[in-house]
């Protein structure tokens, strides 16, 4: 695949409000995890839901429904990723809240993680690089600059599962709460930042430029 070419225009939310909408869902599962036991006593619907990290994985599940609607509504799409993350989470969350077992929460980006570390790595095993696809990429690049990348993606996401497990196995679930938000994501940018000279070593619009 040498460009990822779009089917139909669609309409681009801006970077800052991207970022709100997917980073609001977390800090909703942040902070009601750790005021959760305030949140009972203010609105004691909640307090049937069970202890803090269930409350919050009530909150997570509509935040999570509020942030794939505002997308729709915005740009008529839902992206792959946000959208896939969205089904496991409708899934997790009502299994952990009707087993009550957090074990289940604790394990959604375990399988998010290797589901598209799998579709990326597999890919590649029939000549296709869905890394574009993935991501609404915006940018292009040649065959092997897709190639390379979609083998570091592949890779870094099966190293988020395998970090989530030894995360929410080995620390508490207040830990494991807090790292989903102050450790994933930085980490995730990082990784995604340093990807930078890659893309621009292989991109076809720096290419017709020369």
């Amino acid at each position: 695949m040498s460009t990822i070419e779009a089917e139909k225009p669609r309409t681009e939310v801006s970077p800052l409000l991207k970022l709100i909408l997917e980073l609001g869902p977390l800090m909703v599962f942040f902070f009601a995890n750790s005021r959760g036991d305030w949140l009972a006593s203010r609105f004691p619907v909640l307090a049937e839901l069970g202890g803090p990290i269930f409350i919050a994985t009530g909150l997570f599940m509509a935040a999570t429904a509020a942030a794939l609607i505002a997308s729709w509504i915005m740009t008529r799409t839902l992206p792959i990723m946000p959208l896939v993350s969205g089904i496991v989470v409708f899934v997790f969350g009502a299994l952990t809240l009707w087993l009550q077992n957090d074990t289940f929460i604790k394990m959604k980006p375990t399988i998010v993680n290797t589901l598209f570390g799998a579709i990326l790595l597999g890919g590649l095993l029939f000549g296709k690089s869905l890394l574009g696809y993935v991501f609404h990429a915006a940018f292009k690049l040649d065959e092997e600059g897709w190639r390379k990348l979609t083998i570091r993606w592949g890779v870094f996401f099966l190293f988020l599962a395998v970090l989530n497990e030894i995360v929410w196995r080995s620390f508490s679930t207040d830990f494991w709460v807090a790292f989903k938000v102050w450790g994933t994501m930085p980490i995730t940018i990082l990784f995604t930042v340093a990807q930078m000279p890659l893309i621009m070593k292989h991109s076809l619009e720096q290419e017709s430029a020369e």
